[in-house]
């Protein structure tokens, strides 16, 4: 008798805790392996942030094999775990529905965090809104526009992403000369600009392109020129083309006209 009881109170909650710590160890292993492949796959995956959730994911873990453990070692003594399961299951299902938001958010986090949908330092359009992540954790995300204001949302109201970061753009620039320029001439000293910005321009991509004659405007006939630059860059390299465009014609002496407007006498 005295053995059944040693083996029943003693031995087998030793048992218990040894299978748990197995257990939290293959748990362990087994996340890290998911959360590593999915970084294998997604490029865009911050590294900080991954670390993160995968330490989140495996405390949560070990929340839970405690608690199974605990109830296990409860119920060997005698205890009435059935009674005690269905409390916790209440006082679960309250918690869960007072705190419903705040789980949506963790989850909308993971999910932002784990596709890759934007990153610190990203420039990202949300809900209308366009700015710079200047803060992603797994209830909110900041956002902060160019001329300052910050807007803070709830990572569970994210839901359409336009990631201004993830792909290279384009700055396209349209520029008007009189309609008695010499056209051979204009295209010829675009081209040489294009060939110089093309060296010096920090953030092109690939070389600027002349695409030609794009319009004829009421006064003027409209030149496209386009460039590939790095992502978020096109407004800054369209500002210095523009620039160097209008150095060019006074050089050259190319006219860039005025809106006119001719009125003929009926």
């Amino acid at each position: 008798m005295l053995e059944k009881i040693l083996v029943k109170e003693i031995v087998a909650p030793i048992i218990i805790i040894l299978i748990s710590i197995i257990a939290y160890a293959i748990a362990k292993a087994v996340i890290r392996k998911i959360f590593k492949l999915k970084t294998f796959n997604n490029k865009n995956v911050d590294s900080k942030r991954l670390q993160t959730i995968v330490s989140l994911c495996i405390n949560f873990a070990k929340f839970f094999i405690i608690i199974v453990a605990v109830i296990t070692i409860l119920d060997v003594y005698g205890i009435d775990t059935k009674s005690l399961l269905a409390s916790l299951g209440v006082f679960s299902a309250v918690l869960a529905l007072a705190l419903q938001d705040i789980l949506k958010d963790f989850v909308a986090g993971i999910s932002i965090i784990i596709e890759g949908q934007f990153r610190l330092g990203d420039v990202v359009t949300i809900g209308g809104f366009k700015g710079e992540v200047v803060n992603l954790s797994l209830k909110s995300t900041r956002l902060k526009a160019y001329t300052g204001e910050i807007k803070i949302l709830a990572n569970r109201n994210v839901t359409e992403v336009i990631n201004h970061s993830l792909s290279k753009s384009l700055a396209v620039v349209d520029v008007g000369v009189a309609y008695e320029s010499d056209l051979d001439k204009v295209e010829r000293v675009l081209k040489e600009l294009s060939e110089k910005l093309s060296n010096e321009i920090e953030d092109l991509v690939e070389p600027i392109e002349i695409l030609g004659v794009n319009a004829f405007d009421a006064s003027s006939v409209v030149y496209r020129v386009t460039a590939i630059t790095k992502p978020t860059t096109n407004f800054g390299v369209e500002r210095q083309i523009r620039k160097a465009i209008k150095l060019a014609f006074d050089e050259n002496n190319i006219t860039i006209p005025f809106n006119q407007l001719v009125i003929h006498n009926g």
